[in-house]
């Protein structure tokens, strides 16, 4: 019986790079993979420009909302994705841990944000490789 990977990205405020992350893993994965995305302090919303740029891409997550980071969260998860939360992410033995630096898309306009969208794209879609050889 297998059961399902799982992912939680982290960023400090759970509204821009973390929610890429969680959408196009969402949908690129189609289910194969538990997705999950939270913040050490979440805003109230998400970046309206994110919004912007996924939706460009196909992907409306129009009704996320921001999460915070639960100890759980950390814990139910096989591979923990941090995306400049430094040391307020909590760390577990025998998870996978990587760090993605990203320009955070934070204020920016969706002009500043394609960039940042593309690159998560791109190691969302590497990561399902990883996770779901052939």
């Amino acid at each position: 019986m297998s059961t399902k990977p799982s992912v939680l990205f982290v960023c400090v405020h759970n509204a821009g790079r973390s929610q890429m992350a969680a959408a196009y893993l969402t949908a690129l994965s189609q289910g194969a993979i538990e997705v999950r995305s939270a913040g050490s302090a979440p805003a109230d919303s998400v970046n309206p420009a994110v919004v912007e740029v996924l939706k460009e891409d196909g992907i409306d997550i129009t009704a996320e909302v921001p999460k915070v980071l639960t100890v759980e969260a950390v814990q139910s998860s096989d591979v923990v994705i941090t995306m400049g939360c430094g040391d307020v992410c909590p760390i577990f033995p025998g998870k996978r841990y990587e760090d993605w630096v990203l320009a955070d898309p934070a204020g920016q306009g969706p002009a500043s944000v394609r960039p940042i969208r593309d690159e998560i794209r791109a190691r969302i879609e590497q990561l399902i490789s990883e996770l779901l050889p052939a």
